[in-house]
């Protein structure tokens, strides 16, 4: 099947793409140059929030998704 607009997606459909790992100095060198919030940047004071632990950036996670999807077969 070839998925050339949103259009030809519909509900229900799955896809598989490569893999990635995402380490803790990963995410700390991702926000220190892009998203600079404790939560990323710090494991104490990531431990205060929502997250209970350090988290990746919005930004970190779309940016690998759309490496996965450039990669993927549905480019």
């Amino acid at each position: 099947m070839t998925i050339a607009w949103f259009d030809d997606l519909v509900v229900g459909m799955r896809f598989e793409s490569g893999e990635t790992q995402i380490t803790a100095p990963d995410i700390k060198r991702f926000a220190a140059e892009f998203d600079p919030q404790p939560m990323h940047l710090d494991e104490e004071a990531a431990s205060k929030t929502f997250f209970k632990g350090l988290a990746a950036s919005g930004w970190h996670t779309a940016s690998i998704a759309m490496r996965l999807l450039v990669e993927s077969p549905f480019r």
